[in-house]
């Protein structure tokens, strides 16, 4: 091949990430290899995948899979879809073009409760709390005017039941968002992938090797790039990299995306490249483009930049130094161009509304500076460089992109990616957007620091801000000091009401069993969320059980959280969960469910006037926290 020659590059979202809209790696890289001159194509597998799969003739083959079953294996659900298949046949593909916005009007035919064949997860309908027999389970979160989004409740349950027969009858792992997840999360040994990947194909694995042979020949790469974000989609790319090098040995297949950059970056099992030809870490356009000119001769091996390889049977890390990243500000507009964005399904799963902003609707994803400006927090991975190196563009630059992004797609909602937007980029984006006139709607994530005054606030939703999410954590002073988090509990009340009163959602990130949090810290910690349900301040919110990982802070200096780490075992593969002793012998995961169910319900007005010890059911501690705190602290705030 001559040098001056560009390989064609096919990047690919394996299966599973999201359905709603397009994971944005592949958006990303495409948009500046182009930038580079260099050919390079995108296709969504995932969505692909389940599109097929849920369809007249993909319901058809899991008929065929299911009835061959013995009898033992026909669960209730598979028995349901047995019985009710006509009508799953009939309604399958409408019910997708609904959930696309192609067909609205059906919102009334499925409203009915007559349409849909209903299986077990339909039940939940009759768990909400407040529904009585007779009544309408959904008015609550609906109304009477929510056509639409009831329909689409409905209609996502419905495609849920459809997932519970794949599971049961095909394949126990899948999931339509963390597919064979358990098969890769921090797995210190491969082994449990490699046997599934030397399995018999099923009936998703063989969609799969179908999907990924009709993309290679539509696009005749010779470099696929197959993006990881998650443990959730490791097993569906190596089984896609399984099928590119059965079908073309000479395609070049490169592995990367955010579970590589997390969990693998000690890596030493040379099985991963028996269908994998390099592995790329951080940030990929660098390493993109030194493997490029590698594969065209134009350098050598020794100068590839993070890059792991086989060699002689043994995996290799090679990072030629010298050779800066490519700045923020000029990786490029990402684009998404060849992504089918009429086709991505709006599913309504979580009634949450901050989830709702996950499933529901299709985003344009962007990020208005690399890495985080604050990298202080010690329960996060500050030492990777997704964190670490921070970087930001320009106001102009930013809008430049987001107006680029609007007129190639056509749809005007934004969700910014950062792991934490900087306030100073914020403003000025604000300022850019309102002095252009550029009419968009956009959320992302934010610290919830005393910058953002109720005038910054406003002037976001002014530009088009409709939801903000931010770390509270563990509701307590002394734990977020420890945590290095930067903000104070009173601090999160001011500003989070001042994103409220500006008509902007707000949405809580909290944690519990962070080390040596006490039960006393974890009443105290509710009772700060009832009074901010309370006054105003949050909209939503969700309780995360604290993971510690080898790359944050309190996983390289456990000592100074009070804690010990418990040995990991030698890790050829996947390393990133470490376990650890707590002194304080707290049972976070009976206090993990009354914060859930809290929460749950003050997200619905109900018990923010009771005392919180009511949603445990052990016995705890009084809170120790002023009943008017959180409204002491909105009253002083200037």
């Amino acid at each position: 091949m001559s040098a001056a020659t560009p390989l064609r590059v096919l990047s690919l979202i394996p299966p599973m990430t999201q359905l709603n809209t397009p994971y944005p790696s592949t958006a990303y890289l495409t948009g500046f290899l182009r930038s580079r001159g260099v050919p390079a194509v995108q296709e969504d597998l995932a969505l692909g995948l389940v599109l097929r799969l849920l369809s007249r003739p993909g319901l058809a083959r899991l008929r065929e899979v299911a009835e061959a079953l013995p009898p033992q294996r026909h669960s209730r659900q598979v028995q349901q879809f047995l019985a009710e298949y006509p009508r799953y046949e009939a309604t399958i593909e409408r019910v997708i073009a609904f959930l696309q916005g192609q067909d609205p009007t059906l919102a009334h035919r499925i409203n009915t409760r007559g349409l849909l064949p209903e299986g077990a997860r339909f039940a939940t309908l009759d768990a909400y709390l407040g529904h009585e027999e007779g009544e309408d389970p959904l008015a609550w979160a609906f109304g009477a005017l929510g056509l639409q989004d009831r329909a689409r409740h409905l209609a996502t349950l419905y495609l849920n039941d459809l997932a519970d027969v794949l599971r049961e009858a095909v394949d126990e792992r899948f999931e339509f968002v963390r597919y064979a997840e358990k098969l890769a999360t921090a797995q210190p040994t491969f082994e449990p992938l490699a046997q599934a990947l030397a399995a018999p194909p099923n009936l998703v694995d063989q969609t799969l090797h179908a999907l990924t042979l009709e993309a290679l020949e539509r696009h005749q790469p010779q470099l696929v790039l197959l993006s990881v974000p998650f443990p959730g989609a490791v097993y569906a790319a190596l089984r896609m990299a399984q099928s590119i090098k059965a079908a073309n040995p000479a395609v070049v297949t490169v592995l990367g995306g955010g579970f590589v950059n997390t969990e693998l970056r000690e890596l030493r099992e040379p099985r991963v490249f028996d269908h994998i030809d390099y592995i790329t870490l951080d940030a990929g356009e660098r390493p993109l483009l030194a493997l490029l000119e590698h594969c065209q001769g134009q350098r050598s091996r020794q100068r590839l930049v993070r890059t792991f390889v086989r060699e002689d049977g043994e995996v290799r890390y090679i990072n030629f130094g010298g050779e800066p990243d490519i700045p923020f500000d000029e990786v490029g507009t990402p684009t998404w161009d060849g992504l089918p964005l009429d086709r991505y399904l709006s599913l309504l799963d979580m009634l949450n509304p901050m989830n709702r902003l996950w499933s529901d609707g299709r985003w344009n994803k962007l990020t208005v500076a690399h890495g985080c400006y604050w990298k202080k927090c010690s329960f996060c991975d500050v030492s990777l460089d997704y964190i670490s190196r921070y970087e930001a563009a320009s106001a102009e630059v930013l809008v430049d992109r987001i107006e680029a992004i609007v007129a190639e797609t056509g749809q005007t909602g934004f969700h910014f990616v950062d792991e934490a937007a900087p306030p100073k980029a914020l403003k000025a984006l604000a300022q850019e957007l309102q002095r252009r006139g550029t009419a968009i709607s956009w959320w992302g994530n934010i610290r919830f620091e005393k910058t953002f005054t109720p005038e910054l606030c406003q002037q976001l939703a002014d530009s088009g801000c409709i939801a903000i999410s931010g770390g509270l954590e563990v509701a307590s002073d002394r734990l977020l000091a420890l945590m290095k988090k930067g903000v104070s509990v009173d601090q999160v009340a001011r500003v989070t009401k001042g994103f409220a009163d500006a008509g902007i959602l707000v949405h809580a990130y909290l944690m519990y069993g962070f080390p040596t949090q006490t039960v006393q810290d974890t009443v105290d910690a509710l009772e700060y969320v009832r009074q901010l349900f309370l006054n105003g301040c949050i909209h939503s919110g969700f309780f995360h059980r604290f993971a510690c990982t080898v790359h944050s802070p309190v996983g390289k200096n456990p000592e100074e959280y009070g804690v010990q780490l418990l040995p990991l075992p030698d890790s050829p593969f996947a390393k990133n969960d470490v376990g650890f002793i707590d002194p304080t012998g707290v049972d976070h995961d009976a206090l993990g469910r009354a914060l859930k169910k809290a929460i749950y319900n003050f997200m619905h007005g109900i018990g923010l006037d009771e005392d919180v010890r009511r949603w445990f059911d052990i016995r705890v501690p009084k809170p120790t926290v002023n009943k008017h705190r959180i409204a002491k602290a909105l009253a002083g705030r200037h």
